[in-house]
């Protein structure tokens, strides 16, 4: 993921301090490495037809695109994690 072309979109459309939704697929038994990163997120899930992947979604306030980027770089290191 390019972050720096992120960070410049996000400081162009979003007026800090925002809430921003973060979007993640994983494998159903690895979703805990996701949801414990994301604690202090509001947290949705929704398992997948086979149940062999969950999508989570997250809310939080932020207040800057630094730490939007700081999120997607936490999650980027849990290994088979899709970012949506």
């Amino acid at each position: 993921m390019d972050f720096t072309k992120l960070k410049s979109l996000l400081d162009d459309q979003v007026s800090w301090p925002d809430y921003y939704d973060f979007k993640f697929v994983t494998k159903t038994d690895h979703k805990h490495r996701v949801i414990d990163l994301l604690s202090e997120h509001k947290i949705s899930e929704k398992l997948s037809k086979n149940g062999k992947y969950t999508s989570i979604t997250s809310r939080k306030i932020l207040n800057s695109s630094d730490e939007v980027v700081e999120v997607y770089m936490e999650v980027s290191q849990i290994e088979g994690v899709i970012t949506l």
